[in-house]
């Protein structure tokens, strides 16, 4: 029987590791454990960064939201909750997406089930602005 060389199967993957963990400084680029230990660091950052990302887009939707509503004499609360009563539901990144989110709005647009949903162009919220405020105020005159 042939001589059996082993070896082949861990080098083929000390070689992926090492090709993954280029342009990092020092022995995490050249040797295999510590560059082992800089790629599985580097995978959980990415992980953890991936959700944190999306949080801080919510925050930032958000905060350009809230700055818009209030030049319409809303404060983002206020906003939301007539949204919410009109039966509208809105998508803040498109609705904060655009560059000029304080002069203008998303339009709603009816759907079969009743409720409506934000159309992506936001020239068209001023009357829809004045429909939450009439259903806010319904509410409150209602309510109390």
């Amino acid at each position: 029987m042939a001589r059996v060389k082993r070896g082949v199967t861990s080098h083929k993957r000390h070689k992926r590791l090492l090709n993954a963990a280029e342009g990092r400084k020092g022995t995490k680029s050249k040797l295999i454990k510590p560059a082992r230990e800089a790629l599985l660091h580097a995978l959980a950052y990415a992980t953890r960064d991936r959700k944190q990302r999306k949080r801080q887009m919510r925050e930032l939707w958000i905060v350009r939201i809230n700055a818009a509503a209030r030049q319409n004499g809303l404060t983002y609360g206020q906003f939301i909750a007539g949204l919410k009563k009109a039966q509208i539901e809105i998508d803040r990144s498109e609705t904060a997406g655009r560059s000029d989110a304080s002069s203008s709005w998303p339009r709603a647009n009816p759907r079969s089930d009743g409720s409506r949903s934000v159309a992506s162009d936001l020239g068209a919220l001023i009357a829809d602005i004045q429909a939450v405020r009439q259903a806010l105020e319904s509410i409150t005159l209602g309510g109390s």
